[in-house]
This record gives C-alpha cells, sequence and structure tokens, in this order.
C-alpha cells in the first residue's frame, strides 16, 4: 500500500509542488541527483567506477520538447568518457507523440553516441509504452546493434522478453512503475528476476544487473560463474547515492560496476519512483530531512 501511496505521489502536482520547494528537500535530493554531472562523471570515473547518465524529465508533450531534450543528450555527449553510457527515456523523445518521431529522435543519438564510443540504453517507464519501447529498440539494433533496453521484472512477460532478447544489452531491474496483472510481492517480483537473470547469464547477450538487493548481487555473481562469464562479459548497476560502499567493494573485486547518474531539475518524479521501488528508502529520506532540518 505504500508503494501505491507513492507512486500516486509521484503524479501529483500539488505534493510536487509542496515537495520540491522545500529547501530541506532541495539538500537531500543533491545526494541521489547529481547537481553538477560534469562533476559527477569526472568523481566516479576517478574511483573506478562506469556511468550511465539520465537527463531527467519525460512525457513531453509537444515536438519542440522532445527536440531540446535531443539537444540536452547531444551536449551530454561531450562529457561523457569512453565507455559511458546514457539511458534514455522515450517519452522525453517524443514516443507518446509519434513512435517514429520517437525513433528518429533516439536513432540521432546513437550515431553522436557511437562517435564517441560511448553506448546507448532505452529505459523502461510505465506498462503502456513498453510495446513501443520494445518496437523502437528492435529497429534500432538494426544499425545500433549495441543500443541497449530495460527489463523489468515485475511484469508478467518480462521473462519472454529476455528470452526475445537474445544476444542484446539488457539491463534487467525490479521495475518501478504499476501495471494490470504484474506481480507486487516482493517474493514474486524477485522470482520473476532471477528467472530473467539465469536467462540472461546463460544466453548470448550482455546482462547489466541493475539491483541494489545483496541476495541478489550474490546470485547473479554465482550464475556468472557457473556460465562461464568473466568479469567483462557483464556488469552491476546502482544507482547515484545509493550504496555507495557497496559500489566501491564491487569496482575493487574487478567487477564493471556502473553508477546510474541523473541530472536535471525535473528530479519530483524520479525521486518518487525511486521511493516506491524500496518503500524502506522512505525512512531514510525522512530521517535525512529532519537530521538536516
Amino acid at each position: 500500500m505504500l508503494r501505491q501511496a507513492l507512486l500516486l505521489i509521484s503524479r501529483s502536482e500539488r505534493a510536487e509542488r509542496v515537495i520540491s520547494t522545500s529547501p530541506l528537500t532541495r539538500d537531500v535530493v543533491r545526494r541521489y541527483v547529481a547537481d553538477d554531472i560534469g562533476a559527477a562523471i569526472d568523481e566516479l570515473t576517478r574511483r573506478g567506477l562506469l556511468v550511465t547518465v539520465d537527463h531527467l524529465g519525460e512525457e513531453v508533450t509537444d515536438r519542440a520538447q522532445a527536440e531540446r531534450a535531443v539537444v540536452e543528450y547531444l551536449s551530454l555527449l561531450d562529457l561523457l568518457p569512453a565507455g559511458a553510457d546514457v539511458s534514455v527515456k522515450l517519452t522525453a523523445l517524443g514516443l507518446r507523440l509519434s513512435e517514429q518521431l520517437a525513433l528518429d529522435h533516439a536513432a540521432a543519438i546513437c550515431r553522436a553516441a557511437e562517435r564517441r564510443d560511448v553506448t546507448v540504453t532505452l529505459d523502461a517507464e510505465e506498462h503502456d509504452t513498453i510495446a513501443g519501447l520494445h518496437s523502437v529498440h528492435a529497429a534500432l539494433r538494426r544499425e545500433h546493434p549495441d543500443v541497449g533496453v530495460v527489463v523489468q521484472a515485475y511484469l508478467p512477460d518480462s521473462l519472454e522478453r529476455c528470452e526475445k532478447l537474445d544476444g542484446a544489452r539488457v539491463r534487467l531491474c525490479k521495475g518501478a512503475y504499476t501495471a494490470p496483472g504484474a506481480y507486487t510481492s516482493r517474493t514474486d517480483i524477485d522470482r520473476s528476476f532471477v528467472r530473467c537473470l539465469r536467462v540472461l547469464m546463460e544466453g548470448t547477450g550482455y546482462p547489466m544487473v541493475a539491483t541494489h538487493d545483496p541476495r541478489l548481487v550474490r546470485i547473479a555473481s554465482t550464475l556468472a560463474v557457473l556460465d562461464g562469464r568473466d568479469v567483462t562479459n557483464f556488469e552491476y548497476q546502482m544507482l547515484y547515492g545509493v550504496r555507495p560502499a557497496e559500489q566501491a567493494r564491487l569496482a575493487g573485486l574487478g567487477s564493471r560496476m556502473r553508477v546510474y547518474v541523473p541530472y536535471g531539475s525535473d528530479w519530483y518524479a524520479y525521486l518518487m519512483r525511486r521511493l516506491a521501488e524500496r518503500p524502506r528508502n522512505l525512512a531514510f529520506f525522512l530521517r535525512s530531512l529532519v537530521s538536516r532540518g
């Protein structure tokens, strides 16, 4: 129930006004959303961590907004080192206006990224955008085979998605949205995650294991060994500001550890979804507000 409430709050304009205008909130947000994206990238890279960067913003309502998002991503590429990744939400590129428009915009970003030895990963969003996401991804892969895509384990068809994506770069996460018929219990979502992880590790693609759950990290490590994958053939991904000590530990072991770094002023929906994805973070968030008050 708490997860559902947080997701509802993420869509509330009134709640956004209250939360986003609090100076205490802004202080805490800086822990999870990069204030200076260039400095954040430099610091993480210096510590031996890989990065994937997300310019916050989605659900654009006109072509001009979508074009501005493309310009922002093209500018972002100037800040990224070789081997970095950009995470792109297709609704920010105009998916709800036109699938072809989103495809054209995503292709432009992929072409520019390839020239800089940077990869692109298409982020998963609300359940009614998933068909468009995979349609665009399939079209992009014909000319940009390294473009990645996100699969959310909370969706019942996630296993089938992973089977169809053999050979692709796939970021597997639990998911931070709701959908009719979706798994809602932690146990069911975790089981789905492990089933998907088995398929990805056994396959010929490149798994990106996006979780902070210690048990799932251990399972991923074990499956990689059993399936003969060395540390260069898969990676872990964690969010900026979440479990930094664990990120450093995995990188210190020689694992590919990539940090998902969001930036930009449109942070509200992102932060609320992160709290909904793991409601125990809400207690930490509230303690942070109190301690800084």
